[in-house]
């Protein structure tokens, strides 16, 4: 991939899957949207052991995806750190505070509380 060229929503997913394991995101679960939803081809959720954490994973991954691969993000929540969004346009994630996470059940509503939920592959 070559900078400034923009990535594909493959590419922009390793890179994410990457960026959230190097600032120790935990429990990393990957959605696939293709042919599911026009909001994006894949759908990230992942969590932060405290507010302070989430709010840096998310800074963290919005500039590494401006710098690194040329994709622009819209960031929301970042203010509270207990949930925010990053839409790539391709890819959206969220992270979230445990106790937060819990409460909204993302992954529930997007997988109908399937038990082959796993995370993505090392």
């Amino acid at each position: 991939m070559i900078r400034g060229q923009g990535a594909s929503s493959d590419e922009q997913l390793a890179y994410i899957l990457k960026s959230l394991d190097d600032d120790k995101a935990e429990e990393v679960v990957q959605i696939n949207l293709r042919g599911k939803s026009s909001i994006g081809d894949h759908m990230i959720i992942c969590s932060g052991r405290s507010s302070r954490q989430v709010s840096a994973i998310a800074e963290k991954l919005v500039e590494r995806l401006k710098q690194d691969l040329g994709t622009a993000s819209r960031i929301e929540g970042k203010e509270t750190g207990d949930w925010v969004l990053i839409d790539t346009g391709d890819i959206i994630v969220h992270v979230f505070r445990p106790e937060v996470r819990e409460f909204y059940q993302l992954e529930k509503m997007w997988l109908g509380g399937d038990a082959s939920m796993t995370p993505p592959p090392e």
